[in-house]
């Protein structure tokens, strides 16, 4: 394939004219589409090849929840990581540094999913779309930040139910599954307020809608928080319930003032 024919797969740049309400030609969004998702794979290739030489680093920084967790038993539970098979070691190191890079990816692909649904919005909703975007992969990365601080909490807690005179061998490849699943999980949920958002601004639900719901978001969010935690302490459930609270309260404020400036164009 000639270099032109490679940058015309990575360009978004519509092939038909462009409707004067926004509306593009089916197969222009597909190969928008088509555009972003191989962006945002090729960022996350050259961040999964940068990792690889950083793997050292990386294997030490997800070694330090566990690591604090154990000390923090002050030895009462004898525990340690073990890594079993040929290639496990090896499958490790490519699941990290994958995970990594998409983790380090994540402002970049955020900005792709919100710049495709982008030209389906009005001139005024764009500019706040802009704005979310910028605060999409700050928010997804602080999401996994809190989930780190407070996982040697919740593997503190797992350990500590091992039966008296028992050691416990740690599989390091679950181990990093469960990790995995601890910080995305919180990467997420930073996520959802800002998605409701976005239905707001599509016209599905309204900032007094949010409102009327406010005790079953507060219940659905501490219900969700006590599922997607993968520990069963209440200490991890409430870091992640508690900030979600408030982002659907700043989420709530600003679909109130869009609807106001709505209604304002209307009358």
């Amino acid at each position: 394939m000639s270099i032109s024919g490679s940058l015309d797969l990575l360009s978004t740049r519509p092939r038909h004219a462009v409707g004067a309400d926004g509306r593009m030609a089916v197969g222009d969004h597909l190969r928008e589409l088509r555009a972003r998702l191989l962006r945002s794979a090729l960022v996350v290739v050259v961040l999964f090849g940068v990792s690889l030489f950083f793997y050292d680093q990386l294997l030490e920084i997800v070694r330090r929840p566990y690591d604090g967790a154990v000390r923090a038993l002050g030895g009462e539970v004898p525990s340690e990581l073990v890594i079993s098979g040929v290639t496990s070691p090896l499958m490790l190191q490519l699941k990290l540094c994958g995970v990594v890079a998409v983790i380090a990816a994540s402002p970049y692909w955020l900005l792709q999913i919100w710049g495709f649904i982008v030209p389906a919005l009005h001139g005024g909703e764009k500019r706040w779309t802009r704005l979310f975007a910028a605060i999409a992969g700050p928010l997804f990365l602080g999401g996994v930040a809190l989930g780190y601080y407070v996982l040697p909490q919740g593997i503190e807690v797992l350990i500590g139910f091992t039966p008296v005179d028992v050691t416990n061998l740690v599989d390091f490849g679950e181990f990093f599954s469960f990790l995995t699943r601890m910080l995305l999980v919180f990467g997420i949920a930073m996520e959802i307020p800002l998605f409701v958002v976005m239905l707001n601004l599509a016209g599905v639900v309204s900032g007094r809608a949010i409102g009327r719901h406010r005790p079953w978001i507060v219940i659905g969010t501490f219900v969700f928080a006590a599922v997607a935690t993968p520990s069963t302490d209440p200490f991890s459930m409430l870091m992640l319930a508690i900030p979600m609270l408030l982002l659907f309260a700043v989420a709530e404020v600003v679909a109130r003032l869009l609807d106001r400036r709505r209604d304002v164009r209307v009358t």
